[in-house]
């Protein structure tokens, strides 16, 4: 399975420094338990964009390249997560269905959004249902300067064992997720902007000419809503 693949079925598996932080924090959030200031960001973003770097290393310990990128979301279940280093690769939810491209296969994968993210940690960043629904959730020590959380999906079918998020002045700082080969994926957020004005195009996708596009589940033709 490419990463590409993982991200969208597990994420699809925000700090820039400390003074914008500040800045864009909700009250109150600043002493506030990791699961608190989940919920306030949750109740109080409906849109966010910004930048990443992740990280994924086997079991072993061995790590992939660093990967980095931008993302933005609006809610309910829009996003898009667009790796530019060391390889472009694309993933975008328009709401309704998810699209993954892969330029240098020349391939897009079609998939109704519910059976891409389902019970992943796409769900708690970007989704809007009750995140007790469907994980188990609860404080960890505070690590790094940060205060995390732990959600263990109550499905067997999430395809994850556990992820770990961590907060600081009511934003996303890191996320790192254990899944169930063994693999932790580590993802470190950046430069976050909550509620933007975002381009009406963000989370629509038609695919290139000539590129082979997959449908999984007898989706509708790529870039139909």
């Amino acid at each position: 399975m490419t990463f590409v693949s993982k991200t969208a079925a597990l994420l699809a598996r925000a700090v820039a420094g400390a003074g914008l932080a500040a800045a864009l924090a909700l009250p109150g959030t600043a002493s506030a338990g990791a699961i608190d200031q989940l919920h306030a960001f949750a109740g109080n973003t409906q849109s966010a964009r910004g930048s990443f770097s992740q990280v994924t290393r086997g079991s072993s310990g061995q790590a992939a390249p660093v990967q980095s990128g931008v993302f933005s979301f609006q809610r309910p279940g829009r996003f898009r997560w667009e790796v530019s280093k060391p390889y472009e690769q694309l993933i975008v939810s328009d709401g309704k269905q998810l699209f993954q491209y892969d330029p240098d296969l020349s391939q897009v994968t079609v998939r109704a959004v519910g059976e891409a993210i389902g019970s992943s940690p796409a769900q708690i960043l970007f989704g809007s249902g009750s995140l007790e629904q469907s994980f188990n959730v609860v404080e960890q020590p505070e690590r790094d300067g940060l205060q995390w959380l732990r959600a263990t999906p109550k499905s067997p079918d999430a395809g994850f064992s556990r992820v770990d998020i961590a907060f600081k002045d009511g934003l996303p700082a890191r996320l790192e997720l254990l899944d169930a080969f063994g693999q932790t994926t580590a993802i470190t957020f950046n430069g976050i902007v909550r509620n933007p004005q975002l381009p009406q195009d963000s989370f629509r996708f038609t695919a290139p000419p000539g590129v082979d596009v997959v449908r999984m589940g007898g989706q509708q033709p790529a870039g139909k809503p």
